[in-house]
């Protein structure tokens, strides 16, 4: 058989190709719209490619962007593969202190910034070691003032690519993408992704039990491309020739229930706390908007029970996922298996909740410190995981041997469960279990069945001190607009689903629960900002 390399530049050539004319539309910062074809992507990241080899790219060079959800932020993504080097995405929700640190230890050369992002980039670019920036703006050319001192403009330096470009062949094996974690454990862990990994995943995604992205789907990734690379979804989309729809930084429930409406969204992803806000909306205003049929991806943390029944009353399914930034990042999805639907609706909730099968390629098993789980549904122990787009070391200085085993498997950090049929059902995180009394508490769990309270739009349940039982559960409450309970209520609604000791000690009403970087609550910040909470009685 030929030995045909698998990378990024070729997905791209066949989107041009085969589909010359499918539409990126883009929500630009100033919310004009912005519309081409993947005929102009090809073209316009052909040009970047020649640009940055004009700049003296060399091969596994890192190029960086700081950059929203854009038609700029899409080039980016085949470009700089496209010229042989690495393109690596910057987190905007991290500090900048962070952010400098990860440019260093990348060693990023240059920089592809969105103009609104500048004044962050200010903040943290005497840290890094770059050599030129480029800032996309949404004016440009005759009559536009030019950028700030120090910058460049990306539209005028594109332009200075002759159009004869021969870009080079990489091989399989060579990087093409960098991503860092959030850095909640430590400093941020940089995760280096290769052509081959990319499109394997790419791939992997567009079956039809996992994402199912096809030619005849319109998709919208509300995951930003600055986190695990959308977690792949552009590249998939290029790759079967689905329309691409990215809303920039406008990411308020109107501005998507308007985006789905208008450009008849077929698949979504995002994380729970978007979704949340979705599902207020609609439930708010139900005739408002149009919506079509949609498959809404939610990942990044688990979802509740509610959520999923609550995209139910408006005809949309929700669909779990579970991945990591090791893990490139997808690496379990809850589908029903055939024969499923004659369950109860009950079970099937509960199955749909879970964070669901491994794709093809990839293996999860659980281990505790005797060695291997049981796949009964019930033993927990740690989730790990192996396969062509799971790391096998970390980038750079944040290096850590200890998340991977000998044998080669990556320690996720995932306490879970695997049932007879295969579905994992993560129970927590080790870092976020409550230990009370020598037993485990899983916050997870407590918080989702908080969460199926009708007046509860979200709810954090964390570990404070106790003198008594070491640790005991404390929950956190954000409302639903005009909606109240009782710490009463709240108990007595999810007392039947637990034994007493995993009831929370008391449920405090807060404005809104801290998020880390890419949405998920920060247990840590509400940890130390609580450590001191007593009950009252």
């Amino acid at each position: 058989m030929m030995d045909a390399p698998l990378t990024l530049p070729s997905l791209l050539e066949r989107a041009s190709s085969l589909f010359p004319r499918r539409e990126v539309v883009s929500r630009r910062s100033d919310r004009s719209i912005h519309r081409y074809t993947y005929a102009d992507l090809h073209r316009r990241a052909l040009a970047l490619a020649e640009a940055l080899q004009r700049a003296g790219l060399a091969p596994g060079d890192r190029v960086a962007t700081l950059m929203w959800n854009d038609f700029a932020h899409l080039e980016a993504y085949f470009g700089i593969p496209l010229a042989g080097g690495v393109l690596h995405t910057l987190n905007l929700r991290l500090a900048p202190a962070q952010l400098g640190w990860i440019a260093d230890d990348a060693s990023d050369r240059f920089l592809i910034v969105d103009e609104t992002l500048l004044p962050l980039l200010e903040k943290w670019r005497g840290q890094s070691r770059l050599e030129r920036v480029f800032v996309v703006r949404i004016q440009h050319g005759a009559g536009a003032p030019p950028p700030p001192a120090g910058y460049e403009c990306y539209e005028a330096f594109i332009a200075e690519a002759t159009g004869a470009f021969q870009p080079p062949a990489p091989a399989e094996t060579d990087a093409c993408g960098l991503c860092y974690t959030s850095g909640t454990e430590g400093n941020p862990k940089g995760v280096l992704y290769t052509h081959r990994s990319s499109v394997l995943h790419s791939l992997a995604l567009a079956l039809p039990d996992i994402l199912d992205i096809s030619m005849r789907d319109t998709v919208l990734p509300v995951v930003p491309m600055f986190h695990v690379n959308a977690w792949g979804i552009p590249y998939s989309c290029v790759m079967t020739g689905a329309k691409l729809v990215l809303p920039g930084r406008h990411l308020d429930a109107a501005s998507l229930l308007e985006l789905f409406e208008a450009e008849r969204v077929t698949m979504a992803a995002g994380v729970p706390s978007i979704w949340l806000g979705l599902l207020q909306a609609l439930d708010s205003e139900p005739t408002r908007w149009k919506l079509p049929r949609m498959r809404m991806i939610v990942g990044g943390s688990a979802a509740p029970e509610s959520l999923v029944r609550g995209f139910d009353r408006h005809n949309q399914e929700v669909i779990h996922a579970w991945g990591m930034t090791e893990t490139s990042p997808v690496g379990a999805l809850s589908r029903i298996k055939p024969g499923m639907d004659e369950l109860p609706e009950d079970e099937r909730y509960r199955y749909r909740s879970k964070q669901g099968l491994p794709p093809p390629l990839v293996n999860v098993r659980i281990m505790d410190e005797n060695g291997p789980v049981p796949h009964d549904g019930k033993a927990f122990g740690e989730l790990q995981a192996r396969g062509p787009w799971v790391a096998r070391a970390y980038f750079g200085a944040s290096q850590d041997p200890e998340r991977f085993t000998p044998d080669g498997w990556l320690r996720t950090g995932d306490i879970a469960t695997i049932d007879l049929e295969g579905y994992v059902h993560i129970v927590d995180r080790t870092k976020d279990l409550i230990k009370s009394g020598g037993e485990w508490v899983s916050s997870c769990e407590v918080e989702n069945a908080i969460m199926s309270h009708p007046a509860v739009l979200e709810a954090c349940v964390v570990a404070v001190p106790n003198e008594e039982w070491g640790e005991r559960p404390l929950a956190l409450i954000v409302f639903r607009d005009g909606k109240q309970a009782s710490a009463d209520e709240l108990k007595a609604h999810i007392a039947p689903r637990f034994p007493k000791w995993w009831l929370p000690d008391g449920f405090v009403a807060v404005q809104e629960i801290p998020k880390t970087s890419v949405g998920k609550f920060s247990k840590s910040t509400l940890r130390e900002q609580f450590a001191g909470w007593k009950p009252t009685s």
